[in-house]
C-alpha cells in the first residue's frame, strides 16, 4: 500500500509540474513568438561550388560579415558544393555578389544557381503546416474516441498537447530557428508520444476489466509498473539515435535533433504521468468498462392466439 501511495503521489506531483511547464511555455510563445526560419519567411538560396579544402568555419564569417545577418551554410552532397540560405536584403539593398564576398578564400567561385523564395510562399507553407497539424490532431482524437472511453482518451490527448507546447515553448524561449525540419520533428513526437500513451492505456483498460475491485489509483500504478521497462528501453534506444544525429548530423539537423530529443524525454514523462492522472481526475473506474447485460423482453399479444 505504501508503494501504491508513493507512486500516486509521484504521478500527482509530476502532473502538477507538467501543468506549470505548459503555462510557462504558453507565456514564452505568446511573448517571444517563434523564430521562423527561411522556409516560412522566405529568403535567398544560393548554391556554390568551391575548393573542396574550404570548410564551413571559413565560409560563414565572410558571409555573415558581408550580409550582416545569420547565414545558413549547408553541405550540398558533393565535395566543395555548398547551399547558402539567408534572408532577402531590405528594400533598396541589392544582393551582394557571392563571388566577391568569397574571393578572399578562393578565386574560382562558381555560382551554380540562385533563387529567391518569396514571403508569400513562406506564408503558404506555414498555413499548410498548421493545417496538417490540426488534421493530424483531429484524426488522433477520432481514433482515441473509438479506441478508449472518453476519460481515458482525454489523458492521451492532453499528453500530446503538453508535448507539442513544451517543445514550442523551448524554441520560443531560446529563439531557436523553427523551420520545416523542426515541424517534421513535431509530427514525429506526436506519433511517438501517442504510441506510449496507447500502450499504457491498453493496460489500464485490461486491468479495469479483469480486476474491477481495484481502485483507479492502483490500476494506474500497476499499468505503469507493467509497461515501464518497455517504455524505458524504447525511449533509451531512440534517444541514443537522436543523440547521434545531434552530435554528428551537423547544422542542418540541429533543429530536428533538438526538437526530437526534448520531445522524446517530455513524451515519455507525459505518457507515464499526465496521460494516467487526468482520467483518474475525471473519475474513471471499472464500471465504465464492464459489459452490461441486456435482457430481451418479449411482448406477447394474447389477442393473436
Amino acid at each position: 500500500m505504501n508503494t501504491i501511495t508513493n507512486g500516486s503521489k509521484l504521478r500527482y506531483i509530476s502532473s502538477a509540474i507538467s501543468v506549470v511547464f505548459m503555462l510557462i511555455a504558453i507565456t514564452f510563445i505568446s511573448v517571444n513568438g517563434l523564430n521562423w526560419g527561411l522556409d516560412f519567411t522566405g529568403g535567398v538560396i544560393t548554391e556554390v561550388q568551391l575548393d573542396p579544402t574550404i570548410t564551413v568555419s571559413e565560409i560563414t564569417p565572410l558571409l555573415q560579415s558581408a550580409l550582416n545577418q545569420h547565414v545558413s551554410v549547408i553541405e550540398g552532397g558533393e565535395l566543395g558544393r555548398w547551399i547558402l540560405r539567408y534572408a532577402e536584403p531590405a528594400v533598396g539593398m541589392g544582393i551582394p555578389d557571392i563571388k566577391v564576398v568569397l574571393a578572399p578564400l578562393v578565386t574560382d567561385v562558381q555560382v551554380l544557381n540562385s533563387s529567391i523564395v518569396g514571403s508569400q510562399v513562406g506564408q503558404e507553407l506555414a498555413e499548410q503546416g498548421g493545417l496538417a497539424l490540426l488534421i493530424s490532431m483531429l484524426c488522433i482524437m477520432a481514433y482515441l474516441s473509438y479506441r478508449f472511453e472518453w476519460r481515458l482518451a482525454s489523458g492521451a490527448l492532453f499528453a500530446l498537447v503538453h508535448d507539442v507546447l513544451f517543445v514550442l515553448g523551448v524554441f520560443a524561449a531560446f529563439q531557436l530557428e523553427f523551420n520545416l525540419t523542426v515541424f517534421a520533428a513535431i509530427l514525429a513526437i506526436i506519433g511517438y508520444s501517442l504510441n506510449d500513451s496507447i500502450i499504457i492505456g491498453d493496460r489500464i483498460r485490461e486491468l479495469l476489466i479483469l480486476k474491477p475491485t481495484l481502485t483507479i489509483a492502483e490500476v494506474n500504478n500497476s499499468a505503469i509498473s507493467a509497461t515501464i521497462s518497455r517504455t524505458m528501453v524504447t525511449s533509451g534506444t531512440t534517444l541514443m539515435t537522436v543523440s547521434a544525429l545531434w552530435l554528428l548530423g551537423g547544422g542542418p539537423l540541429d533543429g530536428f535533433s533538438t526538437a526530437m530529443f526534448i520531445g522524446l524525454v517530455v513524451g515519455t514523462w507525459s505518457s507515464v504521468a499526465v496521460a494516467t492522472t487526468l482520467p483518474e481526475f475525471w473519475g474513471l473506474n471499472a464500471s465504465h468498462y464492464q459489459v452490461s447485460e441486456v435482457e430481451e423482453v418479449l411482448s406477447v399479444d394474447n389477442s393473436s392466439y
